[in-house]
């Protein structure tokens, strides 16, 4: 049986895409159909046998479409796998630790019993969009903290673990 998954991701300047991206990509190179697409839009999860969730960090929050998505859909997530990740240290902090998910998207792991979640590091480059990205940027804060190595590794993790369900 082919599986689908979604991989939706709530973003402001596009990294989370990014990263969102690279997971469905490693996905579908183990044969398992991975569609993205932004948080924002999905109207429903019927056709999906799994689902991550990615969320860009801002003030310790997950990005708003994510945080919506998962309330919007929470009756269906609790019927299938669900695994988050988060994207936001604009330092190598993510690379070098685990770091837990902020207390909201903790309490959405819990009511959703989520199979897993991991903090990438982001990105926050020139031409990002809103204020305070602006601000950040001028203080010299600004950067790519992506780790697509560590991403791809994770999504591999995610793949095999969809495998074993497959085959019980």
């Amino acid at each position: 049986m082919e599986q689908k998954v979604l991989v939706a991701y709530g973003t402001a300047n596009g990294s989370t895409r990014a990263i969102a991206e690279t997971v469905a990509e490693v996905l579908r190179t183990t044969g398992i159909t991975a569609e993205v697409l932004p948080a924002r839009s999905v109207t429903g999860l019927d056709r999906y046998e799994a689902v991550v969730v990615g969320g860009a960090l801002y003030a310790g929050r997950w990005h708003k479409d994510a945080r919506r998505f998962v309330r919007r859909h929470r009756g269906a997530l609790a019927h299938r796998p669900v695994w988050f990740f988060s994207s936001g240290p604009l330092d190598s902090t993510a690379s070098q630790r685990d770091i837990p998910p902020v207390p909201g998207v903790k309490r959405a792991m819990v009511r959703l019993d989520a199979r897993g979640h991991v903090t990438f590091g982001g990105c926050l480059t020139e031409g990002a969009q809103g204020r305070i990205a602006r601000m950040i940027l001028r203080n010299g804060k600004g950067g790519d903290f992506r780790d697509f190595a560590a991403i791809e590794h994770w999504a591999a993790g995610l793949a095999k673990e969809l495998g074993a369900m497959a085959h019980r």
